[in-house]
This record gives C-alpha cells, sequence and structure tokens, in this order.
C-alpha cells in the first residue's frame, strides 16, 4: 500500500497514509481494492453503462463487521462515500469518483425459516437470490420484475412488481434490519426499536447507513402462476389502452398488469414480420388460484386482435426473469418517470406519440399497474409517501452508443415535460436520474420534514449523501 490522495466531504482531497489503509484492512475479512488491484475495474463496474466512476479505495465487504469498520474509516477521514448493493440503480450511486466505495455485493445470504414465514437477506443479495431460496418453500417476497436487480435499493427505496397488489411494496413487508449508522454503530431496528429510523428506511433510500440484514415477512405463493404477454400491434394501441384502463377497475388484488410499448424484440412466439416494430404489449401475472386467474384474466385478454397471446402457468421463478434479456447490465440508460392518479385520454395521446418517435429499438415506455394491498397503507405509516397512485410511468431510454446519447436523453426528457400536466407530482425515487435532485422534496411529499429530523438525527453531516438525498438541513442548496 501506498499514501493515497482520496476525494473528501468538501469536493476537496485527503491524503490517507498507507499505514492507515494497512490498518483498515487488517481488521476486514473481506478485502480492500484501489485501481492497481487486477479486480477493481470488475468491482467498479454496474449495470448502467453510463457510469464510468473510479473510486479511490473500494472495501469489498464479507459481513456486517467490515461494513462498520469501512464507515468509521470514513467518517474518521470524512472521506465521500457510495454504497453498492446490487449496482442497478439508475442514477449510479453505487459509484463514487475519488471516494470510498462500499461494496456489499460478496454479502449475499438468504436464509428462510418457513414455519415463521420470514426470510434474513443479506444486502448483496439479488432479486434473484431471495426468489430462488422463497420458493424452494413455496414461498414469496414481492419485489420488483428484473431478477438482477439488488434487493437493498430496491426494499429502501419502495419495490413493486407482480404481487404487490396482493402482498404490498417490498418495504411493507420488511419486518426488522442491522444498519451502520454514520456515527459507526450497528443497530437494530424494527417497529419497537429505534422506531424513527426504521420508518425512514421504509422509502427513504440509502440516507441514514448501510443495512447489513434484513428481515422481511414472506407469503405464499408458486411454484406455479398464471402469467405472461399478450402482444398487440401498435396501429391498436389507443383502442387497447382505453380498454385496459377499464379492464382494471374491477381488477381483483391478486391480478397484475403492465404495458410495454417499444419496438418487438426477435421473440421465438412472435412472427418474424413484426421483428423491430412498434407493438404494444400487455404483461401479466394472476398471484392466486390459476383457475381463478383464467377468469380474471379472462377481460385483458379479450381486448382487440392480439398478434400473440403467451399466457399460461409459469414457474414464478421464471416469470420473475421473463425481462431480465431486456435489461441486461452494460448498456446506456437514462430514465424519467412520473407518477398516475389515472390514465387520462390525454395522457395516453402523448405516450402515443412519444413511441412513434422512439430514438432506438431498445427504448421502450413501462406502464405499471400498482395501488392494490401497496396502496392501503396510510401516507403516513412509511417514508414512501405515493400510496394513492394507480400507475407509475417509467420512460426507459436505453442504447448502446454514445453518439446516441443526446437523441435518447432528449427524447426522455421531452416525453417527461409533455406528461408532467397529468401527472401526481410524486416520483418514485428508485425510477429517478442523477439530475433530479431537485425533485427529492416534492417526491416525498409531507413526509419530506421528518426524514431531514431522521437525517438530522442519525446522519448530520450528510456522509451518506450518494442517493437522493435528503439532506440534514431543510435548504436544498446547502451541503
Amino acid at each position: 500500500m501506498i499514501d493515497m490522495s482520496l476525494t473528501n466531504l468538501h469536493a476537496g482531497k485527503t491524503t490517507i497514509a498507507a499505514a492507515a489503509i494497512e490498518a483498515l484492512a487488517g481488521r476486514l475479512r473481506g478485502r480492500v481494492l484501489n485501481a492497481g488491484d487486477a479486480s477493481y475495474d470488475e468491482a467498479r463496474t454496474i449495470w448502467n453503462g453510463m457510469i464510468d466512476r473510479r473510486p479511490g479505495l473500494i472495501v469489498q465487504c464479507a459481513g456486517a463487521a467490515d461494513v462498520v469498520n469501512a464507515v468509521r474509516f470514513a467518517a474518521e477521514n470524512q472521506l465521500l462515500v457510495a454504497v453498492r448493493g446490487g449496482g442497478h440503480n439508475i442514477a449510479g450511486n453505487a459509484v463514487c469518483d475519488g471516494g470510498l466505495m462500499i461494496d456489499l455485493t460478496p454479502m449475499k445470504s438468504v436464509r428462510v425459516d418457513a414455519t415463521t414465514k420470514r426470510a434474513w437477506v443479506e444486502p448483496g443479495a439479488t432479486l434473484a437470490d431471495v426468489d430462488k431460496e422463497t420458493q424452494a418453500f413455496r414461498l414469496v417476497l414481492p419485489t420488483g420484475i428484473n431478477s438482477t436487480t439488488g434487493i437493498a435499493g430496491l426494499a429502501l427505496g419502495g419495490g413493486f412488481g407482480w404481487s404487490t397488489r396482493k402482498f404490498g411494496l417490498t418495504l411493507d413487508n420488511l419486518l426488522s434490519a442491522d444498519v451502520a449508522t454514520a456515527g459507526g454503530e450497528l443497530v437494530r431496528v424494527s417497529p419497537t426499536e429505534h422506531r424513527d429510523l426504521f420508518w425512514g428506511l421504509r422509502g427513504g433510500g440509502g440516507n441514514f447507513g448501510v443495512v447489513t440484514a434484513f428481515e422481511f415477512a414472506l407469503h405464499e405463493l408458486g411454484p406455479e402462476v398464471l402469467a405472461g404477454l399478450v402482444v398487440h400491434p401498435f396501429a391498436d394501441a389507443e383502442s387497447v389502452l382505453r380498454q385496459y384502463r377499464q379492464a382494471l377497475e374491477a381488477a381483483p388484488d391478486e391480478l397484475t398488469c403492465w404495458v410495454v410499448m417499444r419496438q418487438a424484440p426477435p421473440l421465438p412466439f412472435l412472427p418474424q414480420e413484426w421483428h423491430g416494430k412498434e407493438i404494444l404489449v400487455l404483461a401479466m401475472c394472476y398471484c392466486g388460484d390459476p383457475v381463478a386467474g383464467e377468469k380474471a384474466t379472462a377481460g385483458l385478454r379479450a381486448i382487440g386482435k392480439p398478434i400473440a397471446d403467451v399466457v399460461g402457468p409459469n414457474p414464478f421463478v421464471g416469470w420473475q426473469q421473463a425481462f431480465d434479456p431486456l435489461l441486461v447490465p452494460g448498456a446506456r440508460n437514462y430514465w424519467k418517470s412520473h407518477d398516475f392518479m389515472e390514465l387520462s385520454d390525454a395522457a395516453i395521446g402523448v405516450l402515443l406519440d412519444a413511441i412513434r418517435q422512439l430514438p432506438g429499438p431498445e427504448c421502450e415506455i413501462f406502464i405499471a399497474h400498482v395501488g392494490g394491498a401497496a396502496g392501503r397503507v396510510a401516507v403516513e405509516e412509511t417514508a414512501f409517501p405515493q400510496r394513492s397512485s394507480h400507475f407509475v410511468m417509467n420512460v426507459h431510454a436505453r442504447w448502446r452508443e454514445p453518439a446516441m446519447d443526446q437523441a435518447c436523453i432528449g427524447w426522455a426528457r421531452r416525453l417527461f415535460e409533455a406528461t408532467k400536466p397529468y401527472a401526481a407530482g410524486t416520483a418514485y425515487i428508485n425510477f429517478m436520474p442523477a439530475d433530479e435532485v431537485d425533485r427529492v422534496e416534492a417526491a416525498y411529499g409531507g413526509n419530506y420534514r421528518r426524514l431531514v429530523e431522521v437525517k438530522r438525527r442519525y446522519d448530520p453531516e450528510n456522509l451518506f449523501r450518494m442517493n437522493q438525498n435528503v439532506r440534514p438541513i431543510e435548504d436544498q442548496g446547502a451541503a
């Protein structure tokens, strides 16, 4: 080891003696990496290919003690800190330039107690890790729809997917957590212990500490669900969306149906002449008895004249991975998102115009159908505030070549602005890119002031600022 100049919390540099770095490494079960190590580039590479940052040091943690030691080291030296769980966050907050990156990816343990229907999950686990372990006991934790996503960032920011309407958000199923605070303590939080911190963790993201273990409630589901895709020609999209909207008015909690609009990938069940053409996809899942699911999905499947209908019994683990091929790591990504109370005719018109102007074959618009159990939680019960939103739009710009940056980012931003008049005003922080720091307060609405108080108590120096940041002072212009 040699002396190193690392980025600090004041946007300057702090020289760390080689002896101090060696002493840190000696306290770890994991390891410390710098730019000279062979595995450094792999450790700093995350899902969004637009993010190319170079931490001064990376601490790869093997357990909670390693996390505590890394946090203490950062706090004592006032270093800029980034925390990597799954590395899937669109804003790229898992990696910092020049500072200390706390890498949780080695911490992947998932332990299930089938009797009490609980799971203990480490923060480096992905959704695939969780699903495979829980489904072995025919249990499920409601999570997202891309199995390579990390559980930590997903749960701390919200977490919704195919089973959310039935079982709530991921964070609604959090029973307790172990947290390494900015003060270098490891505390257990629950409804009876550090209650304010427990409240803040459920939606407040990584603002208050590093979670080293989650305890979740599980639910009975699987191993098969009724799920699949119904693919429509884009020419029928306006009619399909209006009927989709109407069909959902009577949808039971067990039924979730999302919309995807994009150019058709070369799916094996689509006729070749449709590959590369604009389509509208209804992606649905019924979290209950398959016979009841056939009845519940009948109205959606009767809409229009689809190109293909491949809804049927599927292993839940497989369905959770169905969109993975479209979301592989390494592509350049930029997202914009709105919550909607309703999918109005005017909003539909704007969305369809945007699909007619797609800047690339991988760009798409998702419309997620939420509500159900997640919508019946009081706004003030968790930090996550948008309980009354019925739809979440994610404008997903995705491309491969840097030369396409301007076209793809511009397309997403224009659509975001055009749909703003129809939006609820809140935002899902896990979908917010790095340039939306001005939306953080609005995203939390009436819960923001309480989040500031929790931040003041547990992280008054704003050590954990590589996130959709809640500052410990109410002036958003200050650090």
